[in-house]
Order: structure tokens, then C-alpha cells, then sequence
């Protein structure tokens, strides 16, 4: 076999990985660890047998056997964790193509701090325009029943019913298409469907074509609340993301209020169609600003990247880390399937589900009852009433405010060695006092609701009610996602479902409880209700540790990121492996002018001391003599035992009992390691080069207690 002929060889090899000990791994892939262990084992006699293949080369005069062996008790670069690197690593991708953001402005995250607080500003106020509609629709109620002759609440009702099932439908929908194409195509196309079918609505003639409208309206308009606060975690760093969020959530938190109460003076100056077309204006508002938004999420981002990189330099092996994206039926279909698996298998989402479902529905029975208690029993007019909803705003506005000592707060907790954060139980600690919180100020609303009692103390029980509301969701929705990492999204779509479905489910039931049972005993019932669900927080707060580590997704999912991280290791190895081996053409030029360079002692004597200069050994311009530092010593008694370990190079006893023990010098080294017939091509360029490497930080101390340690343990192997 000639000299091209074994080194293009060992260049193949090393594209999947360096060998452990002279043995490579398969370049199969597979999808779990567990299988591929089982697979390398029955492999690994054909693995031994193809390496043997591989490192059998011929001299002109002494034709030697190298036979490689595993079991020699030595860590090489390409240890045993290297074989199962090499086979969940995706070798034909080649790193040094791998597109990612450079310092040119296109990472989100390195965006200016004006630019975030912009995203951040029009994707809350998208977002508020989209949940206003659910509640600005209830001022008008009284204005539909009349234009259509109804006399019932209850169908006209069905409206909020209709626009919350759609929201749920549609964030289970769209989710998926954000990960295909970004979020601005989809931000650009849901916002203009959404207030295209808004118009139709504001043009009605029958109340099921309101129902429909809205349902498919909400459907798009769900775009907003499935993917801005993806936008939001895209732009903001980890240091700001909860205060970002905090800011963000003004809009989607507020606009169950600013609904009714903007709604309310609308219908009473202009008339229920034009409740349609206020929001109408926003969303063209809306879509203008998100126009001026770039691309914020940073797969398609990168995608886009690689494929423009491709394009101008016709080499196809310009790729990114994402390429591979699925199609859309099967994300849609592990959208569906997983949110709703977790919510009927995962016993943090079972538990967590109900109670946010429960606290959801009880707000938007208020957007029902408020109408009741100051329109229909104080005699305020649709704007006061809309006026009536500012307690539970304040309170809101108060809890977001509160971020920064809430932050702090949590941080006081327990922190996780792994992470070095709190515990996912430390937001629950926010959610225990907010629990608390809402049926306190249903219970106070309760009882001063009637026209007996000032106004004023209804509106001041909204405080805590809307604090306690605005806590619960904040913060277990961050439990979910602290808890649940990479399903935190499919975590919070079934959670939004079951949200969705009790919010429009509820005020269905809020006039005929209010007229059975009166003002008092219906927000008493949702009061003590709350009260009895409060030890769900408190169990997850005291126990929900144990709780976490019970759950097989949360175990499966630990085990996903101890492997993507072992991954991303690896995928880096490798691509330090071919950096090496492209520096090692560099040496095979030298060889190719060294006579007889097929001995290893006339390598040496040629190019060790360039070797050794280009890692620090040796200062620039000096010359190797008798003495020389240790670490010389060091490095070529490493070389010659890392050889004769990989391979049986007879006769290895040779230099070894030969070998001085004091003062190793360069020439004697090499007179050994000729006489003794090891041949060069057996050992790839790239060791060499790593261990020059290795003698960086090794001073002369160091170096004579690694080379007896070294001496002692080839001893015994020989």
C-alpha cells in the first residue's frame, strides 16, 4: 500500500472519529443510546477486523502486522465515549461550513436596546388588540340582542364562548408553523386574516355569523399568543427575559379590561358594529407595526443564512444547525397529540390544568357578572360599567410592576447545583401568595357588590382579585416551563386548551346564577371554590420536587439534554480532529522532503524542532542541545509510548531498557526510535500534533513526574 493510498485511509477515518486506541467506530446512526451500546458490542469484532485492515501496511524491507488492541488500559484521544460520539453525530455535515451569526447585527440577542424594547412594545400591543376582542364584545351585547330580537343572554354569550375555543384551536395549529418558516411570515399573514374577518363582523345581519367569524378570526389571531412570547425569548437575554416578559405581559394581561372598558364608551357613543371596528383600526395598527420587525427567531434566521451562503458560492457543504426541519403534518400532529398526552399523563400538568382553568374561568365570569352588578343593579351606563373593570387592572399592573422584587424573591431560594438557578418550586412561592389573593377579593366583592354599599369597594376588591389573577398566570405558567424545559410549549398548549375551554365555558352560566342565587352566594361559591383549590400550590411548593422526579417525561428529558450536551461536545472534538488533520498536510510536506522519511527517527530529526517551537517548548530561535528542558523528555517518551501501546511495533523492549533515564536527548531519542523499525505511516498526524500540544502548560517538575508514572505503567504493559 502506498504512502496516498494509507493516508487517505486514515483521513476517512477520522472524518467519523478518532480511533480509541487504534479501533474505529461505526459511522451508523442511531436515535438512543442504549441500542447503539448493544450494536457497537455485536459489532466489534468487524470493527477490529476493518481497523486491522486498515492499519497493515508493508515496509520495503520488514513487512510488519500492526494489530491494534482496545484493551491496553490507556485513555487515548478517542476514548470509549468517542465511539458513541461518533454515531449520534451527524458526519456528513462538515463544521468548518456550519453557518451561525458572526458580529454583523443579524443575532437577535445582539440587537440594540431600543430595537428589543420596540419588538417588545409591538408584539404586546398585537397581542392586546387580539385578547381585547374577547371582552370588548361583551359592551355590546345589549346593543346585538336588540338588533337581532333576542331576549335571551345566553346565545349572545356563546360570542366569548366561540372566540375563546378559537384561540386554543389556533395555538395548537399555528404553533408548528413558526418553527418552518419564522415568526415574522406568520405574524404578517395571521394579523392580516385576523382583522380581514373582523370587518364581516362589524357588517352582520345575524348573530351565528358573528359566532363563525369569531371563532375563525380568533383562530389567526391565536398566532399572537402561541409565538410572541417566543419573539420576546428571542430578542432578550437571560439576564432581562422575566423583566421583558413582565413588560411584554402588560398587553395580553390588561386587555380582558381595556375590552370592556374601551368597549363600553364605543357602544355607548358610536354602537355595537363599531366595537368591531375599533379593533379593526388596531389590528391594521397592529400589522404595520409588526411589518417594521425583523426575523427574530434565529433557526430561520440561520437557515436562511446558510442557504444564501450556499447560493453565492455554489459549495453546497455551507449549512446551518437547523436545516433539517420537519414538515408541517408531523409537527402538527405531535402538536395535538403531546400537549393533550401531557395533560392527561403528566401529573404537574393534570393538577396545575385544572386550577389555571378554574382562576381563568372565574375572571371571565366577571366580564359577565360586572354588567350585572353596576349596569343592571347601580344603573351605570356601558362606559361606567367598562370603568368598573380598573380595580382588576391596577391590580395587574401592580404584580408587573413588582417584578423586580419578585425576582428577587425567588432568588432567594434554594438553588440547583446543575443550573445554579432556584428550583422550579420558587415561582411557585409567587403563585401560593396570588392564590391567596383571588378569593380574597371575590369574597370582599361579594359582599359589597349591591347598590347598599359604595361603588368604590367592588372596584378596590379587583385589586387583589386581579393581582392574585395576573400572579397565577405569570408565574405557574414560568413553573410549567422551568419544569417541563423543551415541552414547556406542547406543557402550556394543553394547559391553554383546557384555560380556553373553561373561560368560554363559564360566563355561559354567569346570568342564570346570578339571577338563582343573587349577587352575593354566586361570587361567594367562586370565592370558597378558590379557597378549596388553594393547597394546589402549596403541595407543589412544599413537595414539588418529588413530584418532578417521578415524572417519566421530565426523567426522558433530562436524559435528552445530558445527550444533546454530550453531542455538542463531540460535534466539537471533531471538528478540532479536522482542523488538526488539515495542519497535518502541512507535515506531510516536510516528510515528502525528508530522505527515507518513512522512518520515524529521520521525521523527527527534520521537523520536531518546529513542532516544538509552534507549541511553546522551545523559544523561537533557539537550538535544541544537551540540555534541553524535561518537557522534551516528556514529549518524545509519550510519542514512543502512545505508539507502541496503539501498536505492536517490535521490538518495543529495546529502546525501552535503552532509553536514559536522566538526560533524554534529541538525538539519542531518535537513533532509538530508528533502530527499533517503527513505522511513521502507522500513526496519524493528528496525535502527533495533539500531543505537542498537551506540552503547553507542562513544566520540567511536572513533566519527570508524568515520564516515571508514564515508564511504570509501559512496564507493565510489557
Amino acid at each position: 500500500m502506498s504512502n496516498r493510498d494509507f493516508d487517505k485511509d486514515i483521513s476517512v477515518a477520522n472524518t467519523s472519529s478518532i480511533p480509541e486506541n487504534g479501533t474505529l467506530p461505526s459511522s451508523q446512526s442511531h436515535t438512543s443510546d442504549k441500542p447503539h451500546v448493544e450494536e457497537e458490542d455485536a459489532s466489534e469484532s468487524s470493527l477490529s477486523t476493518r481497523s486491522a485492515s486498515i492499519a497493515s501496511v508493508a515496509d520495503d524491507r520488514q513487512s510488519i502486522h500492526h494489530t491494534l488492541s482496545r484493551n491496553t488500559g490507556h485513555s487515548w484521544p478517542g476514548d470509549k465515549n468517542d465511539v458513541i460520539a461518533a454515531v449520534t453525530t451527524n458526519a456528513t455535515q462538515d463544521p468548518r461550513f456550519e453557518v451561525d451569526f458572526d458580529d454583523d447585527g443579524e443575532n437577535p440577542q445582539d440587537w440594540s436596546m431600543a430595537k428589543k424594547a420596540l419588538v417588545v412594545f409591538f408584539t404586546s400591543y398585537s397581542t392586546l388588540v387580539v385578547v381585547m376582542y374577547s371582552t370588548s364584545y361583551t359592551s355590546g351585547i345589549p346593543g346585538m340582542m336588540e338588533t337581532f330580537g333576542i331576549h335571551s343572554k345566553t346565545p349572545v354569550i356563546l360570542g366569548i364562548t366561540t372566540y375563546l375555543l378559537g384561540l386554543a384551536v389556533g395555538s395548537l395549529l399555528l404553533a408548528p408553523l413558526s418553527e418552518m418558516y419564522g415568526r415574522r411570515p406568520v405574524y404578517m399573514i395571521s394579523v392580516a386574516v385576523f382583522g380581514i374577518l373582523v370587518i364581516p363582523c362589524a357588517l352582520s345581519n345575524n348573530l351565528p355569523q358573528i359566532l363563525v367569524l369569531r371563532f375563525f378570526g380568533a383562530i389567526a389571531g391565536a398566532a399572537m399568543i402561541s409565538n410572541a412570547p417566543g419573539t420576546v425569548s428571542d430578542i432578550a437575554s437571560e439576564e432581562y427575559r422575566a423583566l421583558a416578559f413582565s413588560i411584554w405581559s402588560l398587553g395580553p394581561m390588561n386587555g380582558p379590561v381595556i375590552g370592556p372598558l374601551v368597549g363600553g364608551f364605543v357602544f355607548q357613543a358610536l354602537g355595537w358594529r363599531w366595537t368591531n371596528w375599533i379593533v379593526a383600526i388596531g389590528a391594521a395598527a397592529s400589522w404595520f407595526m409588526l411589518f417594521l420587525v425583523k426575523e427574530t427567531y434565529a433557526p430561520a434566521i440561520l437557515r436562511a443564512k446558510s442557504a444564501k451562503k450556499r447560493k453565492e458560492t455554489s459549495d453546497p457543504r455551507y449549512h446551518s444547525r437547523y436545516d433539517d426541519k420537519k414538515s408541517f403534518w408531523p409537527l402538527l400532529k405531535e402538536n395535538l397529540y403531546r400537549p393533550f398526552s401531557m395533560a392527561f399523563n403528566e401529573p404537574i400538568c393534570i393538577f396545575w390544568d385544572v386550577y389555571i382553568a378554574l382562576v381563568y374561568g372565574v375572571l371571565y365570569l366577571c366580564f359577565v357578572s360586572y354588567p350585572i352588578v353596576f349596569g343592571e343593579l347601580r344603573g351605570w351606563s356601558p362606559g361606567l360599567v367598562g370603568l368598573g373593570y380598573m380595580g382588576i387592572g391596577i391590580g395587574g399592573i401592580i404584580v408587573i410592576a413588582s417584578e423586580p422584587l419578585i425576582r428577587r424573591m425567588i432568588n432567594n431560594h434554594k438553588k440547583d447545583p446543575a443550573t445554579g438557578k432556584p428550583y422550579p418550586e420558587a415561582m411557585v412561592s409567587v403563585v401560593v401568595i396570588a392564590a391567596v389573593c383571588c378569593p380574597v377579593g371575590e369574597m370582599i366583592f361579594a359582599w359589597t357588590c349591591t347598590p347598599n354599599v359604595h361603588w368604590i369597594f367592588p372596584i378596590l376588591a379587583g385589586v387583589p382579585f386581579g393581582a392574585g389573577n395576573c400572579g397565577v398566570f405569570i408565574y405557574a405558567s414560568n413553573y410549567l416551563v422551568h419544569s417541563y424545559g423543551i415541552y414547556a410549549a406542547s406543557a402550556l398548549a394543553g394547559n391553554a386548551v383546557l384555560r380556553s375551554a373553561m373561560g368560554g365555558a363559564l360566563p355561559l352560566a354567569g346570568p342564570q346564577m346570578y339571577k338563582t342565587l343573587g349577587p352575593h352566594w354566586s361570587a361567594t361559591m367562586l370565592s370558597l371554590i378558590e379557597f378549596a383549590m388553594i393547597p394546589i400550590p402549596v403541595i407543589f411548593y412544599l413537595y414539588g420536587h418529588k413530584i418532578r422526579e417521578k415524572s417519566t417525561l421530565i426523567r426522558q428529558m433530562r436524559e435528552d439534554r445530558e445527550k444533546l450536551e454530550n453531542k455538542k461536545k463531540r460535534a466539537a472534538e471533531r471538528a478540532e480532529r479536522l482542523r488538526l488533520e488539515e495542519e497535518g498536510a502541512d507535515i506531510e510536506k516536510k516528510m515528502d522532503s525528508v530522505p527515507n522519511n518513512r522512518k520515524l527517527g529521520a521525521f523527527f530529526c527534520t521537523i520536531i524542532r518546529d513542532m516544538a517551537s509552534g507549541v511553546g517548548l522551545i523559544p523561537p530561535g533557539w537550538s535544541l542541545g544537551n540540555s534541553d528542558l524535561a518537557g522534551m523528555k516528556w514529549l518524545t517518551t509519550t510519542i514512543l509510548a502512545a505508539y507502541s501501546l496503539m501498536h505492536d511495533a517490535q521490538p518495543v523492549h529495546e529502546w525501552v531498557e535503552r532509553a536514559p533515564r536522566s538526560t533524554f536527548m534529541l538525538l539519542e531519542q531518535t537513533h532509538i526510535m530508528a533502530e527499533s523499525r517503527a513505522d511513521m505511516l502507522a500513526v496519524p498526524r493528528p496525535y502527533l500534533l495533539d500531543i505537542c500540544r498537551r506540552m503547553i502548560d507542562v513544566n520540567a517538575e511536572e513533566a519527570s513526574g508524568r515520564i516515571n508514572s508514564y515508564d511504570a505503567t509501559l512496564s507493565g504493559k510489557l
